[in-house]
């Protein structure tokens, strides 16, 4: 494993411990980013399942969006997770960035997904 991969793992196991003590029970709305596309679901840690997810990949966006890769795009899949997770019942999560900083596309899904109704 290369030097900055250790650094992503390392910052990636910090963020989420911290998160599952301020969980309480709450599902978490994790994210993924990769060069060509931007990635969201929802984790329920307690019972182990994926509640809602979605990303720039899916049909609905994928006709929507030039790139995936953009902030506005990733604005789309904030807005959209928020919407399927409010059809399961979800109201309220914690936001795990996992290695990224919160900048850019991260922080544009992260505001989409909370004025789309998503508490966190």
């Amino acid at each position: 494993m290369t030097q900055t991969q250790e650094h992503h793992k390392r910052r990636r196991n910090s963020v989420r411990r911290q998160l599952k003590k301020a969980a309480n029970g709450k599902p978490r709305l994790s994210v993924f980013r990769s060069g060509k596309n931007m990635y969201a679901q929802i984790i329920d840690d307690v019972k182990g399942v994926t509640v809602a997810q979605a990303s720039t990949a899916d049909k609905e966006l994928k006709s929507k969006v030039k790139s995936g890769g953009t902030t506005q795009a990733a604005a789309q899949v904030g807005q959209l997770v928020a919407k399927r997770a409010s059809k399961a019942g979800v109201q309220s999560v914690v936001f795990d960035r996992g290695s990224y900083l919160y900048h850019g596309r991260v922080k544009s899904l992260a505001e989409a997904a909370r004025e789309a109704g998503l508490k966190f």
